[in-house]
């Protein structure tokens, strides 16, 4: 059988993550990884879930096991509406659809948005799973930077030309995957001015929203939307939130918070799909959340927050003229640029083999393939010492 000849035109533009082969390092016990952005697993709210699955067993377990409704469990639908208001987004459970992790959410707002030659404006760098997610759907991408006087009329006349229109725009704008950067509020309106002039929606990846360490908090882009429209239901903002960053990942809980129309036809996939998110798993996310979920957020942003002050200070102590840094307010990523003349992936390789360290190359960020000269480091998962022989290393790579 040859499968290359079967397999569908779309099946070309789907690729391997970077990042997820990056993470079978992490068996090895002599590297030193700054690549995935994973959470301290010693920072898991482990006896809050244990509980909770046992109360779930004791009182409910046919419910815990049996098939569920597509929209998600309801007490944890309502718990999510309920902290979304403090989030300045009113909105009620019915604006609410769990996902199997934030990821899915952004396969099927792929799916729903995208036809082939349509365009995606999306930063310059990314997140990687968000071009992962939109690849299969045959988009063209064009860069998102609302702090430029383009105009809309411009996006609207590049996607004409390239055989389609202009049908979202995506961003992370607190703490950004990879950058750490937050888009300011000016920026944030301008957005929203653009997505009216291009009638297009407007993909809000909140996954690092509740790990700010300082600075001064923005609203999200929704609750700037609802504070002009009045209602999320005039909205095309689509907020989409994750469990993953705060209290667990190997449980694969997400959501999207949005207008009726938009979740309507966002669960009309999830029935297609996989029917529903994990019953049980839902019913002890929303057992953990109600009982600890702004405790535990506390603790992670004291414990992050050191880290990431730990990690710009050995960068500030170990790295050689001409390599720049982000500063980031709070998530778990720093951004490097380096000289023009020094490539990622080559880099990577040798640190690899000569010093043992691993990072994500910045170039798998870019939808273009631009920005070879660019490292992605994360500090979520290693300890002091481990940051600051990690960056000693790989400063020393750089120098040489």
């Amino acid at each position: 059988m040859n499968w290359d000849q079967v397999f569908a035109s779309r099946a070309s533009r789907m690729k391997a993550s970077e990042i997820r082969e990056l993470l079978k390092l992490l068996a090895q016990p002599d590297i030193i990884s700054f690549a995935g952005g994973i959470p301290d697993p010693a920072l898991f709210p482990a006896r809050a879930f244990q509980d909770a699955y046992a109360a779930v067993f004791a009182e409910n377990p046919g419910a815990a096991l049996q098939y569920s409704v597509s929209e998600g469990y309801p007490p944890l639908r309502a718990w999510l509406a309920a902290h979304m208001a403090t989030l300045g987004i009113p909105c009620t459970a019915d604006n609410i659809l769990i996902t199997s992790g934030s990821q899915q959410a952004l396969d099927y707002l792929g799916k729903l948005l995208l036809s082939p030659g349509d365009t995606a404006l999306v930063g310059w760098p990314t997140y990687l799973g968000a071009l992962g997610a939109f690849n299969a759907y045959e988009p063209h991408y064009d860069r998102l930077d609302p702090e430029t006087n383009r105009s809309a009329a411009d996006y609207a006349e590049t996607a004409a030309a390239k055989g389609g229109r202009v049908k979202f725009a995506y961003m992370s704008v607190d703490f950004a995957n990879p950058t750490g950067r937050t888009m300011d509020r000016a920026a944030r309106e301008r957005v929203l001015e653009m997505a009216d002039d291009l009638d297009m929606a407007v993909i809000e990846d909140a996954a690092y929203q509740a790990l700010r360490y300082d600075g001064e908090a923005i609203p999200p882009i929704l609750a700037l939307e609802i504070a002009r429209r009045g209602s999320i239901e005039e909205c095309r903002t689509l907020y989409c939130g994750s469990f993953s960053k705060s209290l667990a990942p190997g449980l694969r809980i997400g959501w999207v918070c949005g207008a009726q129309r938009a979740i309507a036809q966002m669960v009309l996939l999830k029935q297609a799909g996989d029917l529903h998110t994990t019953t049980i798993n839902q019913m002890a996310m929303d057992r953990v959340a109600r009982t600890v979920f702004d405790d535990h957020v506390a603790g992670l942003r004291r414990t992050y927050a050191e880290r990431r002050d730990h990690m710009l200070a050995a960068l500030e102590r170990h790295m050689p003229k001409g390599v720049t840094w982000t500063k980031p307010e709070g998530g778990m990523f720093v951004w490097l640029t380096l000289p023009p003349q020094v490539d990622g992936a080559d880099l990577l390789a040798q640190s690899l083999k000569t010093q043992r360290v691993a990072f994500v190359p910045g170039g798998a960020f870019f939808a273009d393939g631009s920005g070879c000269n660019t490292l992605r480091l994360s500090f979520s998962l290693a300890d002091k010492a481990t940051i600051d022989e990690g960056i000693r290393r790989l400063g020393l790579l750089l120098a040489a």
